[in-house]
């Protein structure tokens, strides 16, 4: 089996184990760093709608209700939590098991593609950002958030730090910047915002109609 195959095996055993227990380890982060960041994103979503890494379904209750939804998610485990809070809230979703990096949709499939707190722990990155440009329909919106390399020097250096157990452990990056992988591929990018010393970035970015 190719290193890489082990590596991902291991990684999708990791975020199994970690299903049940994810909702309640990011409570407090949530609260205090990111919440603002899910309505902030997916409240500009129309139309048909992927989101991408759909984890446990924590944005399902931000998006318009006439949003036709799709979530896809790589983790078995964490898609049966997603599946059971759409169940809860009454919202049509539908939920497939697949990955980031091939996702299974023609060209030109989604008015929205919605990515949150994903990227950093994907393995290709960039792959993956122009995977769900791929299937954005010309004049469809990107809406992507995550953590990044800060725009505070001491605040990188311990992020270079924390790469250094959490990469080979979770697979997961704190000094990505999605941002480049937009602007390479094209997309105009129509709002941009950085809070929490830098590390938080939001983007929305649009697909050229031509």
């Amino acid at each position: 089996m190719p290193d890489r195959t082990r590596r991902d095996a291991r990684l999708r055993r990791y975020w199994d184990d970690h299903a049940a227990s994810y909702d309640s380890t990011m409570a407090r982060t949530e609260s205090r760093y990111l919440a603002s960041s899910r309505p902030w994103l997916c409240r500009q979503s129309v139309g048909a709608t992927l989101e991408v890494a759909v984890g446990t379904g924590r944005n399902f209750a931000f998006y318009p209700a006439d949003v036709r939804l799709t979530g896809l998610e790589w983790s078995a485990r964490m898609l049966e939590v997603a599946r059971r809070r759409a169940d809860e809230l009454g919202r049509p979703v539908d939920l497939r098991h697949g990955d980031a990096h091939a996702l299974p949709y023609p060209d030109a499939t989604f008015d929205t593609v919605v990515c949150t707190y994903a990227l950093c722990g994907i393995r290709d990155d960039a792959g993956a950002v122009a995977e769900m440009a791929r299937v954005l329909k010309p004049g469809g919106l990107l809406l992507l958030v995550d953590h990044v390399g800060s725009s505070v020097w001491p605040v990188r250096v311990l992020q270079l730090l924390v790469d250094l157990f959490s990469i080979p452990l979770q697979g997961e990056h704190y000094r990505r910047r999605p941002l480049r992988h937009v602007r390479a591929l094209g997309l105009d990018v129509e709002r941009h915002e950085r809070t929490s010393l830098g590390i938080i970035e939001r983007v929305a970015a649009r697909k050229p109609t031509v």
